[in-house]
């Protein structure tokens, strides 16, 4: 039985605060080539309660995990969870915030190793409570930015800054498109008709052993020899021929993934977007080489179905979950058909949204 905030600090929190997980309709590893994204935010949320701390130690505990860590507030940065709370705290005690040892409690509903951006949701849940606590002037906007820091230099993900936006702005009943360049945002409505479907592979990954930092590498290598800031400078996948063939390959997936999600958010009917969503897929699979045989099967099995409009990975890949749009109250029944069949193959997913 988890144990409440005062079981475990023998006091009750004085601020509690939570954020989403987030799904990826397209726009799959441009954010950090300045490029355009689609999240939104799923049901799933991590929650923080906070207090002052009785002693000179932060005190973390993620009773899902059966964990707690007790740190130095200027110490080296501490394992596993801990090291994206003691992020967040690090850069606001760094920027003069003045925040003393605190005690902190994590629960958290979104999966880990799934591509739904818990370590997002932990950030931005984790600078929202801290921003109550203690009056901080901070934006969203600010939040998402801080949380991203935090990710790139205390839990060593080179991550751009789209799951900390949708996680921070986004919401369940739209579509965050978002220009990372420029962090231009506003909210679309998913396609008529439509919702979405979210399932796990049942194959978790792990950003910092997977081969993330290494696609950004070739995609910034790809600029670099092309003379363009960033890839989403490049509008005509023709002028890549001239890159060497595995980064053509990286490159022309993030200039075609731009070319989708700017499409996509004109306004395109459900069937449209399911197709975008489908090139999406092969993209991510054949050009960024990101997916596995798990995720294709699972996104065939899906493109198989009638009342699916097209489904793809969704998060960097290497593992973790698919999305679909399917036709409007039809998600929980086609979810649990595809898994059964997925089941047949050998492998074993999860139905994630819609919730049961």
């Amino acid at each position: 039985m988890p144990r409440s905030f005062l079981e475990l600090f023998g006091v009750t929190p004085q601020a509690v605060a939570q954020a989403p997980g987030r799904v990826n309709l397209l726009g799959e590893h441009t954010d950090y080539n300045d490029g355009f994204v689609l999240p939104c935010a799923i049901p799933q949320t991590t929650r923080v309660e906070i207090a002052v701390s009785p002693d000179r130690l932060d005190h973390f505990v993620a009773e899902d995990l059966g964990q707690r860590v007790d740190c130095e507030p200027a110490g080296a940065v501490p394992p596993g969870f801990a090291a994206y709370l003691h992020g967040c705290l690090r850069l606001l005690r760094d920027g003069g915030a003045g925040i003393p040892p605190v005690l902190m409690k994590v629960d958290s509903q979104v999966p880990m190793g799934s591509g739904l951006s818990s370590s997002a949701a932990l950030e931005v849940a984790v600078l929202r409570a801290l921003r109550e606590l203690f009056r901080l002037e901070l934006d969203d906007v600010r939040v998402a930015q801080l949380a991203q820091k935090a990710e790139i230099e205390y839990a060593g993900v080179n991550c751009g800054i789209m799951d900390q936006m949708a996680s921070s702005l986004a919401d369940e009943h739209h579509m965050l498109f978002l220009d990372t360049r420029t962090l231009e945002r506003r909210l679309l409505p998913l396609p008529q008709g439509a919702e979405l479907l979210v399932l796990d592979s049942g194959v978790p990954r792990r950003l910092e052993e997977s081969g993330y930092n290494e696609r950004r590498r070739q995609c910034e290598e790809a600029a670099r020899l092309l003379g363009v800031p960033a890839l989403r400078d490049v509008q005509d996948p023709a002028q890549l021929a001239a890159l060497p063939e595995e980064l053509e390959r990286r490159a022309r997936h993030v200039v075609t993934e731009n070319l989708r999600v700017l499409e996509a958010a004109q306004g395109v009917d459900a069937r449209r977007f399911g197709e975008l969503m489908n090139f999406s897929h092969r993209s991510l699979r054949d050009d960024f080489e990101v997916s596995i045989p798990p995720l294709n099967l699972l996104v065939q099995l899906l493109q198989g179905e009638q009342e699916v409009f097209g489904a793809r990975l969704t998060g960097a890949g290497f593992g973790g979950a698919c999305v679909a749009l399917v036709r409007e109250g039809r998600g929980a029944e086609l979810g649990e058909l595809v898994l059964a069949r997925y089941r047949e193959k050998g492998q074993l997913g999860t139905l994630l949204v819609p919730r049961r």
